[in-house]
């Protein structure tokens, strides 16, 4: 056996050790952290295999101008529901519940996190809260609202809204003990020796993340809490008529779903500092510089809400300070960049899968990146507001930063956390396929909104045309990727060749000295970390 490789005969692994229990009960009763990683991702691909389906119904209805596929009232519930499965399910969600589940306690040399049990639980919340949003479906009409439930409408629409915000506020609350539980685990469980500058990278995005998780999302509860107050008992929180104050509202909601982002797109940017002095065989360039622009951007992300609403009514010095914050919000994430093209730099680059995922990324954050300043910018935005420019740019970044990152990281670990490996030809096939659809599906809504086309809407202008033809067929293409992409995925999973090569890309983190698949408590003895990890030198 090489020391590279795992004797099965010597430990089980966690996937073989079932805690006495059968079934599906040896999964939804467990309280390994790993476990718990794995339950997210299967909800979270069934959750998203629901969004992608009507986010292609909505490409289809604007395929060509005039009704195609539904009317006004059915384009507004889908493009509702679209938005809370994909925000409030998958992206909020995403890295954070599936991959920091199952690697924060092995990469600081835990056993588990701090409250297994409370992790548990905090699952059993978002699948609770996800089964709210669908309720919301029946009943009187899918809620027509978009995901942000904007008042006044929100209160006043006879739809079913209140489920899906009620979910959103049950969502909520998963996130808050996710982020609890991380924080904590970071703080009291990490190895000894493991000082905070020798963290992981991704560790210290998943810790930004948890501080604005615990912080943040209490605001969006109270928020939506006082939306279903409104609507059911007609307190007049919003509502003008009774000396109500709609952008009230608005302040409120993007105080939190702006830092919102962030929680999204910090662990992606986690992700790809892992992977990029991997497969580069260097150091990463700048370490602490990537620590500080993390806490940075966990910080001023707090402060730059107020460019959602350049339009909506606020005072000159407000817009000039909220555009002025958006900008230097800007600079940690522009220091991230650097220093990844950096680490590429001379570096002895390989070009496997999840190389390619990240590589595509920073050319995909990049573009998202430089198209929020036109959004950023006063002038500028006011030209774009509530454009297909804001649909690109927003697709860019969010999906496009937690997709490519999601897809990236699942690339990486996968032999680590299913023990077997996976098609790299198809996997390659599927990466490229994706790509092109992506770039093809969301590039020419820049076009689209620069010219004036207006998001939100189920009909166009005839001389809008040409653009959404190909937008459209992007959609189907990108679709076409992501299902090459899951095949190649669950069928490895389930039928891949094994593996027990612990270290299969010459990584450095403590993942990489674990048996493959880990076994139940990640560690025999706690490691004792004597160096700083990244080290190629």
């Amino acid at each position: 056996m090489s020391s590279n490789t795992t004797d099965y005969t010597a430990y089980k692994s966690y996937l073989e050790e079932d805690g006495g229990r059968k079934g599906i009960f040896k999964w939804i009763l467990s309280t390994d952290h790993k476990r718990i990683g794995l339950l997210y991702l299967y909800a979270m691909m069934g959750w998203f295999i629901v969004g992608v389906v009507l986010g292609l119904l909505m490409k289809l209805e604007l395929i060509a101008p005039g009704k195609t596929l539904m009317g006004p009232q059915s384009y507004n519930a889908t493009f509702t529901v679209h938005g809370v499965i994909m925000i409030f399910l998958i992206v909020i969600p995403g890295l954070p519940a599936v991959f920091g589940n199952f690697f924060l306690p092995i990469q600081i040399g835990a056993k588990d996190v701090a409250f297994p049990r409370l992790n548990l639980f905090s699952w059993y919340i978002y699948v609770l809260g996800g089964i709210l949003v669908i309720i919301s479906l029946f009943g009187n009409g899918a809620p027509d609202t978009g995901w942000t439930f904007y008042a006044p409408y929100s209160f006043k629409t006879g739809t079913n809204m209140l489920p899906a915000a009620l979910g959103a506020f049950v969502l909520g609350f998963s996130s808050i003990l996710t982020g609890l539980n991380f924080i904590v685990t970071i703080h009291r469980m990490r190895a000894p020796g493991m000082s905070w500058f020798k963290m992981p990278l991704f560790i210290w995005t998943l810790y930004g993340t948890g501080w604005i998780q615990l912080l943040a999302t209490p605001i969006v509860g109270i928020t939506l809490l006082m939306v279903a107050g409104e609507r059911i008992l007609g307190i007049g929180f919003f509502d003008p008529a009774k000396g109500g104050d709609p952008l009230l509202y608005q302040h409120l909601f993007w105080i939190y779903s702006h830092p919102a982002v962030y929680i999204m797109i910090l662990p992606a940017m986690g992700v790809i500092s892992e992977i990029i002095p991997t497969f580069s065989k260097k150091t990463i360039f700048g370490y602490r510089a990537i620590v500080f622009s993390t806490l940075a951007i966990a910080f001023v992300g707090y402060f730059v809400w107020g460019h959602h609403m350049f339009t909506s009514g606020m005072s000159g010095t407000a817009l000039w300070a909220f555009s002025l914050l958006t900008f230097i919000v800007a600079i940690p994430s522009a220091i991230k960049v650097f220093n990844w093209i950096s680490t590429m730099h001379q570096g002895s680059i390989s070009v496997e899968v999840p190389f390619l995922w990240a590589a595509s990324f920073i050319f995909i954050f990049m573009i998202g990146g430089l198209t929020g300043l036109v959004l950023g910018s006063l002038a500028t935005n006011v030209h774009v507001h509530d454009t297909a420019f804001v649909v690109a740019h927003f697709h860019f970044i969010v999906f496009g930063g937690v997709g490519f990152a999601f897809f990236g990281a699942m690339h990486y670990w996968f032999s680590k956390i299913f023990g077997r490996v996976y098609d790299k030809s198809w996997a390659k096939t599927g990466w490229i396929t994706f790509f092109i659809g992506f770039v093809s599906l969301y590039g020419p809504m820049f076009y689209l909104g620069i010219k004036g086309m207006p998001r939100r809407y189920f009909d166009y202008l005839e001389e809008f045309h040409g653009p959404n033809i190909i937008s459209s067929f992007g959609a189907l293409v990108m679709i076409a990727g992501f299902v090459i992409i899951l095949i190649n995925l669950i069928k490895s999973a389930r039928h891949g060749e094994k593996t027990t090569e612990m270290n299969p890309w010459g990584g450095t983190n403590l993942e990489w000295q674990v048996p493959t698949p880990p076994p139940l408590e990640n560690f025999d003895e706690i490691p004792v970390i004597e160096k700083a990890t990244y080290k190629y030198d």
